[in-house]
């Protein structure tokens, strides 16, 4: 795929449109991620042109699902492609019953089930809220958070940004969360009970068009798309 450098927020919106998965840093081969195609200067500059403040506008506006989606690394998914990759990478049975079937954590449910009570809690309310703001329980209270991503019951609602850094961690300090079905309704996407097989052919069939062999490799492994 041919790297383009983009300068301004709607650029980015367009090339989310058009890839339909972008991580926020390089992660998948030959395939673009919002910090290689966009120039160094603007990031941290808290202005319109930052692309580290971007980050948050795309599920604010519905553009795309913003979490630690893939490789519990952070990653955008237009929302065209967001049920799709839901149908794969989730799960249709409710969280209570996996929690039961010794599929989900003690940690991860009363988790879900304080964000979906309060959707767009701020982390550090979570943490108090769930029980988990001792420093013992900042391991657990964090993994919790990637596996309801990496199963996409949870996404990245917002930013409320204390201080500014590159590192992603320090930054969850005041990154806040909604479950995928309720940032789904809000974007006006209500296909919820999508085949497993028909959502890999869908999917399957538009990566293909604007993908790369070689990302296309990672994508099918991900996906685990038939040969």
């Amino acid at each position: 795929m041919k790297e383009q450098k983009i300068h301004t927020y709607e650029e980015a919106v367009q090339l989310i449109h058009e890839v339909g998965i972008l991580p926020l840093a390089p992660l998948i081969p030959d395939h673009p991620s919002l910090y290689q195609v966009t120039h160094g200067e603007p990031w941290l500059t808290g202005t319109d042109l930052d692309p580290w403040v971007w980050r948050a506008r795309f599920p604010s506006d519905g553009t795309a699902a913003y979490g630690k989606f893939l490789k519990k690394k952070s990653v955008f998914i237009s929302r065209e492609l967001f049920p799709w990759v839901k149908a794969i990478l989730g799960s249709p049975q409710p969280i209570e019953d996996r929690y039961k079937n010794g599929l989900v954590s003690n940690a991860s449910l009363e988790l879900f089930r304080q964000i979906k009570e309060e959707e767009g809690i701020e982390t550090r309310l979570l943490r108090v809220k769930t029980g988990m703001h001792a420093k013992e329980m900042k391991k657990t209270f964090g993994q919790g958070l990637l596996d309801l991503q990496g199963t996409l019951d949870i996404v990245i609602s917002g930013v409320k940004e204390s201080r500014i850094s590159l590192d992603e961690n320090s930054a969850w300090q005041s990154t806040s969360f909604e479950t995928a079905d309720h940032w789904m309704e809000s974007a006006k996407l209500h296909e919820f009970d999508i085949d497993l097989k028909i959502a890999k052919q869908e999917l399957h069939t538009r990566l293909k068009s604007n993908c790369s062999p070689d990302s296309m490799k990672f994508f099918t492994k991900l996906f685990q798309f038939e040969a």
